[in-house]
């Protein structure tokens, strides 16, 4: 099946197609994972994006649907140099072929991912086009080059939680409301498995809502897209500093940081993969962190009387985590979580999380 792979800069490339015929629009952007393709595309911080892999063979283990992140592939499409039609492993159900073709999504493969990663280095992320069934290169530019930018985009309100919805942990081990604006299903698994209640609530929640559910603490998940599209997070984190224990992970991160004040800004091409080096200027040690994020905080428009940048990448420094002087308020950029990705940084954030939602369930007692 021929498909051709078409950037805004006039590029092309032709190759063969994967999953159904169709069109492909979005941001395309490379992850430097060599694994948890599963878990990746399923992520939903990846809605509107075409996700290119670097490695250059993707699905030699099959697809199992035991680490997906979400319901389905939130991935527009799918870039790969070479994808494995004879996958082996004891927990795979079918091929990334098959996984394509049942969520009905397209991709392209036999193409040079290289090339297109060192112009993505280069020229910045780009907006693409995927077309399977055709080979019609200026077409496929065309495409790429008559879409909005992403940055424009709701992608928050197509990957949030239509309802609210409860997963136990364990009687007495406190309640934590999370705003989905994307949320992995590791972050509610962390938490359950310290014992946390989880309320997952959409990212549209009011302050009046959360609190009607008597939390112990506020977690705003990842997601995908600008943050400063989260206009209701940045305002229920505005109303609630002080009044509750706040944490964020990725987009939350940069929610938070632009209720504090903050600033932030679209990178060149972002950080995504699983060996991201953070630095963490508390412990004077290095974590190896798993992220996927187009966006950073200017950390030149931070109050550092009242916010203290807590850790850095050692790539470039960037903000990967701050704290609150005086209020209960914490946030990393990565994923501590994980899946895919080293787990350095799981017991390091997510133990801190509990530790505080028990000290406000024994102050409330």
């Amino acid at each position: 099946m021929k498909a051709v792979l078409g950037l805004e800069d006039g590029t092309f490339v032709k190759g063969e197609g994967l999953g159904v015929e169709g069109i492909v629009q979005g941001e395309l952007v490379f992850t430097t994972q060599y694994t948890g393709y599963e878990e990746a595309l399923t992520d939903p911080s990846y809605k509107g994006q075409i996700l290119m892999f670097t490695y250059p063979l993707i699905g030699n283990y099959g697809v199992s649907g035991e680490t997906f992140q979400s319901d389905g592939m939130k991935a527009e499409g799918l870039v790969v140099r070479e994808a494995c039609d004879h996958p082996s492993h004891h927990r795979s159900t079918r091929s990334i072929y098959e996984f394509l073709k049942d969520e009905g999504k397209s991709g392209i493969m036999g193409i040079d991912t290289r090339m297109l990663t060192i112009k993505t280095r280069e020229r910045g992320t780009m907006k693409a086009a995927i077309i399977v069934g055709s080979d019609d290169g200026d077409e496929a530019v065309r495409l790429a080059r008559d879409q909005p930018d992403i940055g424009s985009l709701d992608l928050i309100g197509k990957v949030t939680c239509r309802e609210p919805y409860s997963i136990k942990g364990k009687e007495g081990g406190g309640n934590i409301v999370l705003m989905d604006f994307g949320a992995k299903r590791n972050i509610i698994k962390s938490l359950n498995n310290r014992g946390i209640n989880v309320t997952v609530v959409p990212a549209a929640t009011k302050v009046k809502d959360i609190m009607n559910y008597e939390p112990d603490a506020l977690l705003l998940s990842n997601g995908p897209g600008d943050p400063q599209q989260a206009t209701n997070g940045i305002s229920v984190v505005k109303e609630l500093a002080g009044e509750l224990p706040i944490f964020g992970i990725c987009l939350g991160h940069q929610i938070i940081s632009l209720a504090l004040g903050g600033e932030t800004y679209k990178m060149k091409f972002g950080h995504r993969g699983a060996n991201q080096p953070v630095k963490d200027l508390k412990r004077g040690i290095v974590h190896i962190t798993s992220q996927n994020h187009g966006y950073s905080v200017d950390e030149n428009s931070l109050d550092k009387k009242e916010v203290t940048v807590t850790q850095l990448n050692t790539n470039d420094g960037t903000v990967e985590g701050l704290e609150h002087k005086d209020l209960e308020i914490m946030c990393v950029q990565y994923h501590p979580e994980a899946h895919p990705g080293p787990l350095d940084t799981e017991k390091l954030f997510f133990d801190r999380v509990a530790e505080r939602v028990r000290k406000m369930r024994v102050a409330a007692r």
